[in-house]
Formats: C-alpha cells, sequence, structure tokens
C-alpha cells in the first residue's frame, strides 16, 4: 500500500548516498579486491578513528566476532560465561560454542538490559567472562559492571550489535570492556549490505590473537601458528561501510529525533510504557521499544493501518528449547519473563518523517481508546 511505514527502511537510506555506495562497490569489483585488501583495511581504520580505539579486527558477522573474543581469551571447557535473558541466541551460543557453558541474569524493570544488581550473585568460581550486551541502543549500567567483573577478576566483554557509538558518561559501547563486539547486519544503525562484524579492543595482543583466529590461525598465509577459523570481513562490505560511516553521526540524530517525536506523541496513552533513557547515556535508538497491554491485538490493529512492527525477542534465551537442559523456569527471570508478551518495536530508522510518526502514535491511540 503507498502510505505504507516499513519496520525498517533500507531503499530510503539507499536513495540517499546511491552514487556513493555504487562507486565504491564499482571499484572493488574492478580491482577484484574481495576478499581483505585495501577496502577492508581503510574501514578498519575508519573505523577506529571514529571510535577512538586503537584496533579494529573485522570478521565475517557480530556472531563471529563474539566467539573470535572468547576463544582468543582462552574461554572453554569448564568454564561459564554470564550474559542476559532477554538477548539475541548470538549472545549465548557463541559461549556454548567455546565449550563453556552460559549462565544468564535477569533484565532491569526500567531499563530493559542486564541488571547489574543481580551480577554478583551469579558470579561462581568457574565465571571465566560477562558478557554485557547494550539492548536497543541504549548501555548496560557498565560503569558498575566493570566494577564487579574487575574485583572478581574476570573478563568484561561487550556485545554493542545494537548499540553503534552510544555513551555512558561520554564513553562508548565496547571501550570499558577487554573487548567489544559489533554486528554490522543491514537493518543495524551502521549496516553492510550482507552479514558483517567486528571487534575493538585497545589490548593489542588480544587484537593479534583474535586477527590471527579468525584468518586460520595465521596473520602470514601458510604459516598457521594455530587452528583457526574463516571469518573475514569482505571488500565490498567493507567499502559500503566506509561509505556509511560518514554519515552515522547524522543518522544517529535523526533516530534521536524520531524518538523525541514518538515520546511526545505516545505521551499518556493508558496501556503502553514508553523506553526511558538511562541517566548521563546517549541512546542511539537501535530500537523503539515499547510496552504494550494486549500486544497481539495492536500488532494486527497497526498491521490492517499498514504500519510493521517486531518483537526483541519473543522469548527470553534461558525458556528456550536450546536450554532446556540449564533447567530453569520463568520464576527464575520474572522480569524478562514478565515482559516477553508486552514488548513491542515501533517502526524506526533515520528517513521516518514526523508524519508517519503522528501516524503510528495515532492509530495505537486510537486502539486503546476503542
Amino acid at each position: 500500500m503507498s502510505n505504507h511505514i516499513p519496520f525498517v527502511d533500507l531503499k530510503a537510506q539507499y536513495q540517499g548516498i546511491r552514487e556513493e555506495i555504487d562507486a565504491a562497490v564499482s571499484a572493488v569489483i574492478s580491482e577484484t579486491a574481495f576478499i581483505g585488501g585495501k577496502y577492508v583495511k581503510q574501514f578498519e581504520e575508519g573505523f577506529a578513528a571514529a571510535y577512538g580505539v586503537s584496533h579494529v579486527v573485522s570478521c565475517a558477522n557480530g556472531t563471529d566476532s563474539l566467539y573470535i573474543i572468547m576463544k582468543a581469551l582462552g574461554i572453554g571447557p569448564g568454564d561459564e560465561v554470564i550474559t542476559v535473558a532477554n538477548s539475541w541466541i548470538s549472545s549465548s551460543e557463541t559461549i556454548s560454542q567455546t565449550g563453556a557453558r552460559p549462565a544468564f541474569v535477569d533484565i532491569d524493570p526500567v531499563y530493559w538490559s542486564m541488571d547489574e544488581n543481580l551480577l554478583e550473585a551469579a558470579i561462581n568460581p568457574a565465571t571465566k567472562a560477562v558478557i554485557a550486551v547494550h539492548l536497543q541502543g541504549q548501555m548496560v549500567h557498565i560503569e558498575r559492571i566493570a566494577e564487579i567483573c574487575a574485583a572478581k577478576g574476570i573478563h568484561l566483554i561487550e556485545d554493542c550489535a545494537q548499540s553503534h557509538f552510544s555513551t555512558f558518561k561520554g564513553k562508548k559501547a565496547g571501550l570499558f570492556g577487554v573487548a567489544g563486539s559489533f554486528s554490522f547486519y543491514p537493518g543495524k544503525n551502521l549496516g553492510a549490505y550482507g552479514d558483517a562484524g567486528a571487534l575493538i579492543t585497545n589490548d593489542g595482543a588480544l587484537a593479534e590473537r583474535c586477527r590471527m583466529f579468525a584468518n586460520h590461525g595465521a596473520l602470514v598465509k601458510h604459516q598457521h601458528k594455530i587452528e583457526g577459523i574463516n571469518s573475514r570481513l569482505d571488500g565490498i562490505q567493507a567499502a559500503v561501510l566506509s561509505v556509511k560511516l560518514k554519515y552515522i553521526a547524522n543518522w544517529t540524530a535523526q533516530r534521536q529525533a524520531a524518538a523525541a517525536w514518538y515520546n511526545e506523541a505516545l505521551a499518556g496513552i493508558d496501556g503502553i510504557v514508553l523506553p526511558v533513557v538511562r541517566p548521563e547515556t546517549e541512546h542511539t535508538f537501535h530500537l523503539y521499544m515499547i510496552r504494550a497491554q494486549r500486544r497481539e491485538a495492536l500488532m494486527e490493529h497497526l498491521r490492517n493501518e499498514g504500519i510493521d512492527t517486531a518483537i526483541h525477542y519473543p522469548t527470553p534465551l534461558p525458556l528456550m528449547e536450546a536450554y532446556q537442559y540449564l533447567g530453569k523456569t520463568a520464576a527464575d527471570f520474572p522480569v524478562s519473563a514478565g515482559m516477553m508478551n508486552e514488548i513491542l518495536s515501533l517502526p524506526m530508522y533515520p528517513e521516518l518523517s514526523r508524519e508517519a510518526i503522528a501516524r503510528v502514535a495515532a492509530a495505537i491511540r486510537s486502539f486503546y481508546a476503542n
């Protein structure tokens, strides 16, 4: 339908930078710089400069970046790694892939990310790391989590897949722990045109181990010091990301403006709870997520109005079939379980107009009025 409001509009973004994207892709093809090469190096250097970090190691996707970090830290069988209950499965399946055991903590009822007040009690002698996930574009209370990890002598890894350039007290996501993991999946705030990922760190030795592990265990071709994996960023994705990197600050500001419009337009509606921004943080609004009573009916109502929505995520990780062996129940994660039938993500992208947001809000208001 002509007045359809998509959940994400990647076509609109492409139209705005089409000439630059097409030229960048064409250059990679003309130089056949498909794997590695100067375009990957240019993106790694550009992202490092924009982020203020010493080392960027690109890889095939964000999931791999988490796995690579943990393998480079020596995490494996007999170890335990703690993460949050309401994330995407990458945050936990990569723990299992190392041979370690995942453990989960519940979320904060206000900010909807890892509850730092529950972390210390979850740590035991087998705990080797915490993966703190900055969800929706909002950072966890990373300062407190970092303090706990330091006191316990365990690694802090940051999953920044939804929080490119988010800040806590002026410091960017991914710069508090030993390393930060990034996804550049197409729908992310900084997204490629296929799968892509990277990790960041200020630890040179760790960066070298990560780069080696991601490249078949070799820094120089045919000189394999260890067994590794094949996880490399391709030249086309790197070139696309380098173009988009120039626009990310402006796109972030547009997302923040859209969130402010939502807050204004949705204020005072009984039946929904709006997102709360943590003090001293910059929320980059990868998602604009609300809590909504009668969510399924609301989604159907919005769908009938030509408005797309999504759920992030319908089932807390420890309650999924994949983790039945842990023996956890909804009672172990009361906040995540209590919200699982209410969380709803509304359309959010930089090109989203104030008029479109007004239409979304009017549709939500009419649903609860009736």
